[in-house]
């Protein structure tokens, strides 16, 4: 893996560059690697921590109720506004390289990231009315396994792992996910 190799080469400045960079890429991919972004699609999973903590959140409904308040302060944020909040070492290398990465991997993270903060606002909706505290728990226990799922492949977009052709449209997903339940 590109990251494994770009560490190494972090770590001993005399090696060689690794095989999938030409020389002159082989600097900026070990700087975007060292900071915990892929030097492939130029995109970092830390991005998903906003989402995980939903999934926190929502999976914790059912067992304390009162996380229904943290859930319902939880706001979308764009990639950007994520790296720009956060205390991420690398936050203005992670948008920089955004900015550069493939347009084809930022539009499936973008569609990706639609698609859950559709998700989360709308189980969030349907959390604010007057639900069984069993329904209520199921509810956000459903929307959380929904949104795993979105997350992982989400970061098999952010790790290159992924056919981006693939990658549906988001009413698509949310389509697929629903047959899924």
């Amino acid at each position: 893996m590109q990251y494994q190799d770009c560490g190494l080469k972090l770590q001993d400045e005399t090696a060689a560059c690794p095989a999938a960079l030409v020389p002159e890429q082989c600097a900026e991919g070990c700087q975007l690697a060292g900071a915990n972004i892929n030097p492939q699609t130029g995109l970092a999973t830390d991005y998903l921590n906003h989402f995980n903590e939903a999934i926190m959140l929502l999976e914790m409904i059912g067992d304390c109720p009162d996380c229904l308040a943290d859930i319902r302060r939880w706001r979308p944020m764009s990639y950007r506004e994520h790296f720009l909040t956060s205390h991420f070492k690398g936050r203005e290398l992670a948008i920089a390289a955004y900015a550069g990465a493939d347009p084809a991997a930022r539009a499936c993270l973008d569609n990706l990231a639609s698609t859950m903060t559709t998700l989360i606002e709308t189980t969030r909706t349907s959390l604010s009315a007057d639900l069984p505290a069993q329904a209520t728990g199921d509810l956000a226990g459903r929307a959380a396994a929904w949104l795993k799922q979105l997350v992982a492949r989400a970061g098999a977009v952010i790790n290159g792992e992924i056919d981006l052709r693939e990658i549906d449209a988001p009413q698509a997903t949310a389509d697929r996910l629903m047959r899924s339940a």
